[in-house]
């Protein structure tokens, strides 16, 4: 689950890396419509579950914190 943070990385191709008002749901590559979709997909195979949940929650999160801003 831990390591489902490493999405994060792509904050590193944005400029700033660092906004606090830019919500990352929709701007970075690995937060797009596409990705998401990828990741609830992920949850269908037994083998890529575990993963694909911390991703689907990382994702959340990051939901509610532009819901927040």
């Amino acid at each position: 689950m831990v390591s489902t943070m490493l999405i994060d990385l792509d904050h590193l191709l944005a400029q700033p890396i660092y906004d606090q008002t830019r919500c990352s749901i929709g701007f970075h590559p690995l937060h797009s419509v596409w990705a998401i979709a990828l990741y609830i997909m992920l949850l269908i195979p037994k083998r890529s579950r575990i993963i694909a949940l911390g991703l689907v929650i990382h994702i959340g999160l990051d939901g509610i914190d532009c819901a927040l801003m």
